[in-house]
């Protein structure tokens, strides 16, 4: 876990996520110098709101700038430094393991072994800066996505910085690749007997003999769709069935299918079905 000096305040936070390989925190930090020790993970900060006038000094580096909405610093493991301002400013602070990075590698068909981060100041980057601020929507939202969704945007972002002269992911799917049908059959039962539990790639992974950055492309080419939307579809009909079976009370079926309370399946039966649960026990009564 990062540590900061007690200037910076922790506004939003994923780490009751339960996300695996990177951590986010939305932080307000006042005025003045504050300290980022080395860290076991890689870190991004994204800028956000007004700007400032700052200066960091990191790895020998200095870099004294006006810090805009959307400029990213990016600090590898292990490097610490100071970043000083000369008002309160709010930061996007994305933590990211480096096992995540070597799955984002050999995503790349690249060798992990050689795939090493260095400091940067004020970067630019449109993809980095879209991933992040939907890391951000994230972690704000009071009923969160499934979590295959935010280990997505984790993965994407983690071959964002792997990737190099703008080239583009070799993926995967650009071979007419799927999941072999025994494969496909092991994923499946897998999500079926475990849909009342909080599923993750990694799991999903391990079950179809994959890395999860392999998985990915895979999954989505032999069903149609990113992992998550198939995860969720497969709860909402779980839900709608028990439903409709009656006997069971609306937070006992949320339970049973995964969701994190009644609300949250609320929400995404109204999104992927058009209907709540109200209308569904009303229209078969």
């Amino acid at each position: 876990m990062d540590q900061f000096s007690s200037t910076a305040t922790t506004l939003l936070s994923s780490r009751d996520r339960g996300w695996k390989g990177f951590e986010a925190n939305f932080l307000h930090l006042q005025a003045g110098r504050t300290h980022v020790p080395g860290s076991q993970t890689h870190r991004l900060g994204i800028h956000f709101g007004r700007a400032v006038n700052a200066f960091c000094q990191c790895d020998g580096l200095q870099h004294r700038r006006r810090q805009k909405h959307g400029d990213i610093d990016i600090v590898p493991a292990e490097l610490d430094g100071w970043w000083e301002d000369d008002r309160d400013c709010t930061v996007l602070r994305l933590n990211i393991r480096p096992e995540l990075l070597r799955s984002a590698a050999q995503a790349l068909g690249r060798n992990p072994d050689t795939v090493s981060l260095t400091p940067k100041f004020q970067l630019r980057d449109a993809r980095l800066e879209s991933i992040a601020w939907a890391i951000k929507t994230e972690i704000e939202a009071p009923i969160p996505s499934d979590r295959t969704y935010a280990e997505a945007l984790g993965l994407a972002l983690a071959i964002r910085l792997v990737e190099s002269g703008g080239q583009e992911a070799a993926g995967i799917t650009a071979t007419g690749a799927t999941l072999t049908d025994k494969q496909k059959r092991r994923v499946m039962e897998f999500i079926e007997e475990h849909i009342d539990k909080s599923l993750s790639l990694a799991d999903l992974a391990e079950i179809a003999g994959f890395s999860v950055s392999h998985l990915k492309p895979l999954f989505r080419a032999t069903f149609g769709m990113p992992v998550h939307q198939y995860v969720l579809a497969r709860r909402v009909e779980h839900a709608r069935l028990l439903i409709l079976s009656g006997d069971m009370p609306l937070a006992q079926v949320a339970a049973a299918t995964g969701f994190a309370h009644q609300s949250h399946m609320s929400h995404w039966m109204r999104r992927i079905l058009g209907l709540t649960p109200g209308m569904i026990n009303r229209m078969h009564a």
